[in-house]
This record gives structure tokens, C-alpha cells and sequence, in this order.
């Protein structure tokens, strides 16, 4: 089990954990041999510099292999499966209740990977995930949002999620 006390490891659902890594399998395996021979069929059509197909294979290439990359680094950091203890302190893992604007809202603080259609899930990482954690029930944090303002939240409930 990966050390949580590190600022990269993400908090994971089992069944996130599964679909990243059966995603990371398939690129890794199938998508590169794929992509792979795209490449050589595009090469074989003559001049590279005019070739559209080469080029936007590769370009393809590019952006699995940092897709791989990607997820080889979140897969090796994951903390999978068991939530955090019910003690009350915003963390990963964590069904989080907050006050904005006389409004309660509710999400979970953990990986963006995490696929909820049930919840929103913010990264421990965005500027409302780092505003609240470590806080308490009853504390308020502030952060500023994109368009630049400061929004103050109050924590209301801070659970484990299940998933």
C-alpha cells in the first residue's frame, strides 16, 4: 500500500483503480501495437513531410504515450479501496458537506479520475480540495475560485465514501 502521507498519492475507488489499470493494460499492449503499425503503413506511402496520415499518428502516438504516462504515475500513488476513518477531518476519500452561499454542497474529495455519477469529485489538489483539507466539522476555509474572487466555506459533514 502506497504512503498516504504523500501530497501525490490519490485517493482511488477500487472500481476506478480497475478501469485505470485495465485502460493503462490495453494502451500499453493493443494501443501501441495499433499505433504502431498506422506508423509504418503511413511511412510506407512515401514522403513524410507531405504525409498527413504519418503525422497525425504519431501526434496520436504522443498523446497515449503521456496517457500512459499519466496513468502509470496516478496507478503507482493510488490509495485503493479502504476509506479514511470517521473521525470528521476533510481528506481524500472523504464524502465532504460544505455551506456555500447558504447552500449545502456535496462531493467527494479525491482522484478526477473517479467516475460518480452520483457525486462531483474534486481533487485534494484544486483550490477548494487544498482549502479544506485537514479541516474539522464546524471550520471554514477560504479559497479563490478561477474568476479570481475569495469564497469562504463552511465544513458541515466530512464522511468516509463507501463508494
Amino acid at each position: 500500500m502506497p504512503d498516504t502521507s504523500t501530497r501525490s498519492a490519490s485517493y482511488l475507488t477500487q472500481e476506478a483503480y480497475d478501469r485505470l489499470q485495465a485502460e493503462l493494460t490495453r494502451l500499453s499492449t493493443v494501443g501501441r501495437t495499433e499505433i504502431s503499425k498506422r506508423i509504418e503503413a503511413a511511412r510506407d506511402e512515401g514522403d513524410l513531410k507531405e504525409n498527413g496520415g504519418y503525422h497525425a499518428a504519431k501526434e496520436e502516438q504522443g498523446k497515449m504515450e503521456a496517457r500512459i504516462r499519466q496513468l502509470t504515475s496516478l496507478l503507482e500513488n493510488a490509495v485503493v479501496g479502504d476509506p479514511p476513518a470517521d473521525d470528521g477531518i476533510v481528506e481524500p476519500g472523504m464524502l465532504v458537506t460544505v455551506d456555500m452561499f447558504g447552500d449545502e454542497m456535496t462531493f467527494l474529495l479525491g482522484s478526477r479520475e473517479i467516475d460518480s455519477a452520483e457525486f462531483d469529485v474534486y481533487s485534494d489538489r484544486s483550490p477548494i480540495g487544498a482549502a479544506l483539507m485537514g479541516k474539522h466539522v464546524g471550520d471554514e476555509a477560504t479559497y479563490q475560485a478561477p474568476n479570481g474572487k475569495d469564497i469562504t466555506v463552511k465544513v458541515l459533514a466530512a464522511k468516509p465514501y463507501a463508494g
